[in-house]
């Protein structure tokens, strides 16, 4: 008699996955705005180093689009040069001008940088009261800004961060922003930035994110911008209910001007710390 070995199961491959991301693009959240007066407008903008899905180098259109956009914070990945003096490719003093968005300041890798490892938090009120520059691991150079910023609504921690291209990398780069967050639970926080994941699920690497944060919640596709199926680039909060709803920047400009659409994310963060208790009761605290 033949004796037939127990078929292995099939993992699904990259292309199979992008695939299902196409099937599936109607039945991802479309992101509908639920603004409330509590609410702040938080951003996350893959630049591609300023050049458009037509090729050209054009500083000007990213600027445009930010503007458009109006947030109150808006994290910025690939805002400096890949190679040489790795300059950074916006005019950070016009930005500040026509939408009074200041830098948080950082120690750049190199002099004319703007940020860490390409990564740029812009911000219009508020205080910082600590920056931390993660070097992240995995085999590409890759690096999160870990912010605390008093705002006018309340406390905030923003980890911006740009993930690697590799799963594994991605994998340990989920670790290390755990850690931070867990060194210090404080305040509310949000993981905002191109993270590079179009899985979902357990296959994502994202998985490793939970608890502290749900990577499948608000996941709205911002890639390609021409047509965008995947969704690479997402605003996670920590409480989950920091973020009240998420959409993509979807105009004529935002298409042409990057490969990725900016994200918009709505946050309640007012209600958030109310509910979590991270800011003690002012009774308390006056005695």
């Amino acid at each position: 008699m033949d004796s037939k070995k127990p078929a292995r199961p099939i993992k699904p491959s990259v292309s199979a996955s992008i695939l299902a991301a196409v099937r599936n693009r109607k039945k991802r959240p479309t992101g509908v705005t639920r603004v409330v007066r509590n609410d702040l407008l938080i951003a996350s903008y893959n630049v591609h180093k300023c050049v458009g899905i037509d090729k050209k180098f054009d500083p000007d259109r990213i600027a445009h689009v930010i503007s458009e956009i109006g947030a109150d914070v808006i994290a910025i990945q690939e805002a400096d040069k890949r190679f040489g003096e790795r300059t950074g490719l916006l005019d950070l003093a016009r930005l500040q001008r026509e939408n009074s968005l200041v830098p948080v300041p950082v120690t750049s890798l190199y002099p004319k940088g703007h940020g860490w490892h390409g990564n740029l938090l812009l911000f219009r009120e508020g205080v910082v009261r600590h920056v931390q520059q993660l070097v992240l691991p995995g085999l590409e150079p890759r690096g999160a800004l870990v912010v605390d910023i008093d705002l006018v609504a309340g406390p905030l921690r923003i980890i911006a961060a740009h993930f690697g291209l590799l799963r594994h990398s991605r994998q340990q780069q989920s670790e290390a922003i755990l850690r931070a967050v867990n060194a210090d639970p404080s305040r509310p926080t949000l993981l905002m930035g191109d993270l590079n994941e179009w899985r979902v699920g357990k296959g994502s690497s994202l998985h490793f994110l939970s608890p502290v944060f749900d990577p499948v919640q608000n996941a709205v596709p911002s890639f390609p911008s021409r047509f965008p199926v995947l969704a690479l680039d997402r605003v996670l909060g920590h409480p989950h209910n920091l973020v009240s709803s998420i959409e993509v920047h979807d105009t004529p400009l935002a298409r042409v001007a990057s490969d990725h659409l900016p994200i918009k994310a709505y946050v309640d963060l007012k209600s958030a710390v109310a509910e979590a208790g991270f800011v003690k009761d002012r009774v308390s605290l006056a005695r």
